[in-house]
């Protein structure tokens, strides 16, 4: 279980604070959602639940602090956070290696810089493949993956070093709709394989499909925290720069039309296949060789 417990955070040379008090929890196979507007102070949770903020980048964590199975890591050397934290960016050009011939070399990587054993190494790498769907992509050149894939090698070579807990900073922000369908389906498949995730998107119908749970930022504070359900439901969503699900303001648009509750179910029922991101697995979709 990975813990902010109270955790205010300012950046090097700044007056103020960015984040504000914040409480959050990523219990085992639970996937949680971030939403906020921009400048919300979402990545920068991020960096924090990574111990890349203050371990790599500096600042000050001013109230609280991060705790990893009940244990503070306050002043742990960055290598304790590396098979225990991954995090991952929006976009996966700038965390690929660049020095690698193949997509197997690139996920096996992390795990070798870890000092691993060759057969360790090679096992972890092909699991990684494995899990995500992306096995036949092992022998291809990295720079010739489309957006989805490349992102799901991006994530494969997270996954590879065997963190307990991953951190995604808007992992398909560059993609289109088949990407995100992709991306989106392995890491809920990845879910059900133990792993706690933190995911910070725009895409508040992916996170609908996708989480259990959803905390919302403003000003670095967290004001809605709870079940997928209630807080992307939440009329202060908008209020605060957040775009609803498209199923919740349909039926925001049936209820104002006076639409009876019963009729409003029949519309989103008929509708509802539309509205469902992650109706394809990432498997099926790689064999379909649909464009990501």
């Amino acid at each position: 279980m990975l813990e902010l417990r109270g955790v205010s955070y300012r950046y090097a040379g700044y007056a103020k604070s960015v984040l504000h008090d914040v409480d959050l929890t990523l219990a085992d196979s639970r996937i949680v959602g971030l939403v906020g507007a921009n400048e919300s102070g979402k990545s920068t949770l991020c960096l924090v639940a990574s111990g890349l903020a203050p371990g790599s980048i500096g600042g000050q964590v001013t109230t609280g602090g991060l705790f990893i199975d009940g244990q503070p890591m306050a002043g742990r050397p960055l290598h304790e956070f590396a098979t225990r934290v991954a995090i991952g960016f929006q976009n996966p050009a700038t965390q690929l290696s660049g020095v690698t011939g193949s997509v197997f070399e690139e996920v096996a990587l992390g795990p070798m810089n870890l000092g691993l054993p060759v057969p360790e190494t090679m096992e972890r790498t092909r699991e990684a493949l494995r899990v995500l769907g992306i096995t036949e992509l092992a022998e291809r050149e990295p720079r010739r993956l489309s957006g989805g894939q490349a992102q799901l090698v991006v994530i494969a070579s997270l996954l590879a070093m065997r963190p307990a807990h991953l951190l995604l900073d808007e992992p398909t922000a560059q993609l289109d709709p088949h990407g995100t369908q992709l991306v989106g389906a392995a890491l809920r498949d990845l879910a059900a394989t133990g792993t706690a995730m933190l995911i910070v998107e725009h895409k508040t119908d992916l996170l609908e499909q996708l989480c259990d749970e959803v905390v919302a930022l403003d000003e670095g504070r967290v004001f809605a925290s709870g079940s997928t359900d209630d807080v992307l439901g939440d009329e202060r969503l908008e209020v605060w720069g957040v775009e609803p699900p498209a199923r919740v303001r349909l039926l925001r648009g049936l209820a104002s039309l006076s639409v009876p509750d019963r009729r409003r179910e029949d519309v989103l029922g008929a509708i509802a296949p539309s509205l469902q991101p992650l109706r394809a697995s990432a498997e099926g979709m790689m064999q379909a060789g649909r464009p990501a």
